[in-house]
């Protein structure tokens, strides 16, 4: 079982008090499931939450774990891979339609998929358990 997990703290000021808000931020696989996490605290006041969720994270996580880890690119090890446990897996892994599992398909067969690593991560754990071979390397993208 892959285990991956990626953070980034962040700071911006806080909206109770006006202080220091100290954000982290992160994205971790648990039990096979993508997940998500947000603790916040203020460093002047008492304001402070924790936040979990399962699945992709919000847009604002993912962007600043892009900016401070960069991108990783996901591809299939070899062209002449068969797409059924391709397409099955990215159904059963992202959810994905048939259509929108086709060209995924194509992506990672071609210039790949890039994603944060743990997104990444993941979805390789779901190609090698359908037998799939599959490289992972920082992208610049």
């Amino acid at each position: 079982m892959t285990i991956a997990t990626q953070g980034v703290e962040a700071t911006s000021p806080c909206a109770s008090c006006g202080g220091v808000l100290v954000r982290d931020v992160g994205q971790f696989i648990d039990r096979g499931q993508l997940r998500w996490g947000v603790e916040g605290r203020c460093q002047a006041c008492d304001n402070a939450w924790c936040e979990m969720g399962a699945g992709s994270a919000p847009e604002e996580i993912r962007q600043a774990l892009l900016a401070e880890h960069g991108a990783t690119r996901l591809r299939l090890a070899t062209r002449e891979t068969s797409l059924v446990p391709v397409l099955r897996a990215l159904r059963e892994v992202r959810h994905l339609s048939l259509g929108e599992a086709r060209l995924a398909a194509a992506a990672l067969r071609g210039a790949g998929l890039v994603g944060t690593s743990v997104e990444m991560a993941h979805l390789a754990e779901g190609l090698r358990k359908r037998s799939v071979a599959t490289t992972l390397a920082p992208s610049p993208t």
